[in-house]
């Protein structure tokens, strides 16, 4: 379902809005109204990040949300179960780190795909660092997005997107995740040479929060992925989280048109 999407937002000249939201945030039921909004919105991708104790990628935003989650009992099994019972119509990518998978035991990708689960990826889990998970994961039903620093060799690259499938998130900065005032200057520089090197989508993450912003990188990238901006906004209202989305995605269409 992500290649298919991709490819039909290719055929339009449109480009990918992805929205991160943490499963369980602001609670569970908000959580659903949550995700429906954000598809109403435009949402073309949906990034479920799973609540977890230790969240050491994420920024103040996430954690605090993972945190809240976690208070109300949202583990893996019920962010699946939140999916579910959500009936999205897009893609949705399970994002979480390792431990969680591997708590949740061998069958977890196939619970998660019959829940409606279309993609998986793991912030903590570098290609060639663990050879046997990796296989298990690629040769699930779920596709197995793969993270590329910013700082990262074009061989290595390379190497990157051939062990990935839907599509390559690119990390726009160094550090946790975060809302940014500015993106680096030379963002579209590393974005080609990602490009050059990858035949998948390319999306990018991190810092991105404002609509000029989505509109820059939709010159460059795929697609654009926004988290914390969109949990900061969840936890004022779902309103005004669903009402930035649709910000953003007319930000990325006004680059189109």
């Amino acid at each position: 379902m992500l290649t298919a999407r991709f490819d039909a937002l290719r055929a339009r000249g449109r480009r990918a809005l992805v929205c991160y939201a943490t499963a369980g945030h602001p609670d569970p039921e908000r959580s659903i109204a949550l995700w429906q909004g954000l598809e109403a919105a435009g949402a073309d991708v949906l990034e479920v990040g799973v609540p977890f104790s230790d969240p050491m990628a994420d920024g103040p935003v996430i954690q605090a949300s993972s945190q809240t989650a976690l208070s109300h009992g949202v583990t893996l099994e019920a962010a699946l179960d939140l999916v579910s019972r959500a009936r999205l119509g897009i893609p949705v990518v399970l994002f979480s780190y390792l431990n969680p998978l591997i708590a949740a035991g061998p069958g977890v990708l196939r619970r998660a795909a019959e829940a409606g689960v279309h993609g998986v990826l793991l912030t903590d889990l570098p290609v060639g660092s663990d050879p046997a998970r990796e296989a298990w994961l690629g040769a699930g039903p779920l596709a197995f997005v793969r993270l590329v620093a910013p700082t990262t060799p074009p061989q290595r690259m390379a190497e990157i997107a051939r062990h990935g499938r839907g599509f390559v998130y690119l990390i726009s900065r160094l550090g946790v995740t975060g809302v940014s005032a500015q993106l680096p200057t030379d963002l579209p520089e590393t974005i080609a040479s990602l490009r050059a090197v990858c035949a998948l989508p390319i999306c990018v993450g991190f810092g991105i929060s404002r609509p000029e912003q989505a509109r820059l990188l939709g010159a460059h990238a795929d697609g654009i992925v926004v988290g914390s901006a969109i949990v900061r906004a969840a936890g004022e209202s779902v309103d005004a989280a669903v009402a930035l989305a649709r910000e953003l995605r007319g930000a990325l269409d006004d680059r189109a048109s």
